[in-house]
């Protein structure tokens, strides 16, 4: 059955989130990798303890203040890197499989939408510099309510907009976690696993793994 609607996550789905200090990597130094996979832990650490805390901030300070905690684990950063870095995070690449899918499922007749913890600002620059805006129907943002994913009103804010109800959304993360929470909220979620990593959450588990929007 082909749905009407599919939704995706932004951040490591559609968006290298890596690709950042990829650009810079001679800036950052030896350690540009361990800094790139600190940075993304703790931002997604952020997101998920300011949500149960109540202590809301948007996800471009979260951004901002996981870059100085990895670079404080990893030595420290120049002025330079860190404002490179920073600039370099609001036009992140897309992944070489993201504008062929959206291309293919609207030649289908789908809706493609994003659903992300990304502030609506930073989606559409996002979206507009990785040459994806014009294979987006809509992008709908977490910061509207205060709150990140993994909480149901954030998944809900689909059904709000469009009308539907969640079994009639396709739902594509890479974040395992994302698709934990999605399957729980009845979205059909489908696990973007690229990186082939182990399954977890197994009381949740996805309606399919794909290894590429490829094969969606």
């Amino acid at each position: 059955m082909t749905l009407p609607l599919y939704v995706f996550d932004a951040y490591g789905t559609l968006f290298d989130v890596h690709s950042a200090v990829a650009r810079h990597k001679a800036l950052v130094g030896p350690q540009a990798e361990r800094l790139s996979e600190l940075w993304r832990t703790k931002q997604l650490e952020y997101t998920w303890t300011r949500s149960l805390m109540g202590a809301y901030r948007d996800f471009d300070a979260l951004t901002e203040e996981a870059l100085d905690f990895a670079a404080a684990r990893c030595g420290g950063l120049s002025p330079e890197a860190r404002e490179k870095l920073l600039a370099a995070y609001e036009t992140l690449d897309a992944f070489p499989d993201a504008a062929p899918a959206l291309k293919m499922l609207r030649e289908r007749g789908a809706k493609t939408v994003i659903l992300s913890n990304g502030t609506a600002r930073a989606l559409a620059r996002a979206t507009a510099s990785a040459g994806l805006q014009d294979l987006l129907d809509d992008s709908l943002s977490a910061d509207a309510l205060g709150r990140y994913k993994t909480a149901p009103e954030v998944y809900e804010l689909v059904g709000a907009r469009y009308g539907v109800t969640p079994d009639q959304v396709s739902f594509q993360s890479s974040n395992r976690w994302d698709v934990a929470g999605a399957a729980r909220f009845g979205f059909r979620a489908i696990w973007v696993n690229r990186a082939g990593a182990p399954d977890e959450y197994r009381d949740l588990p996805p309606a399919r793994v794909i290894a590429s929007l490829a094969e969606l």
